[in-house]
């Protein structure tokens, strides 16, 4: 594909991810300002600025209670105010990182419940379909290779079974 080539998609297609595109934005301009302020400070707090800005504070920090920066007076010679800075941020931090995992794991969940309903859906709909081909296929007198697969396709699929029969395996 060059440059100005774009693939040609089915008009569907495009539909969805320009609907899946509005959806992600309309529920980034719902989120509380608090959760911006999480999301901005866990992104931030991930980039290697942030790494550069620290190395640069605590080196110079340990440089100048080390009496190697002439002209500046040692203020914490335990570095005990030190370890404290670097506790308090740690837990703030980590506030904002878990603020920030809980609401990609809502997000994450609503997709999740949205694929297994349009699984469920896809599932119920080739049901039908299998059904519909083998009345066709009977009414046409056209064999069945596997009458025996086409009997199970035809069968409609409990969810509730299935995670019944995936919890006993995982036992």
């Amino acid at each position: 594909m060059h440059g100005s080539d774009k693939p040609n998609f089915a008009p569907v297609l495009d539909r969805n991810i320009r609907a899946l595109c509005r959806r992600r934005a309309d529920e980034a301009r719902a989120a509380s300002w608090q959760e911006r302020v999480a999301d901005a400070l866990t992104r931030f707090s991930g980039s290697m600025q942030f790494v550069y800005i620290h190395v640069v504070f605590f080196g110079l920090w340990i440089a100048a209670n080390l009496g190697w920066l002439p002209g500046i007076p040692i203020w914490d010679p335990s570095f005990a105010v030190l370890a404290m800075v670097a506790s308090v941020e740690a837990i703030f931090l980590s506030t904002f990182v878990l603020m920030t995992q809980n609401r990609m794991a809502a997000a994450a969940d609503k997709r999740a419940d949205l694929d297994l309903q349009i699984s469920l859906l896809a599932e119920h709909e080739i049901t039908r379909l299998a059904k519909m081909l083998g009345s066709i296929s009977e009414r046409l007198g056209v064999a069945i290779e596997d009458p025996g697969e086409l009997e199970e396709i035809e069968k409609d699929v409990a969810p509730e079974a299935v995670l019944d029969r995936i919890e006993e395996a995982n036992r």
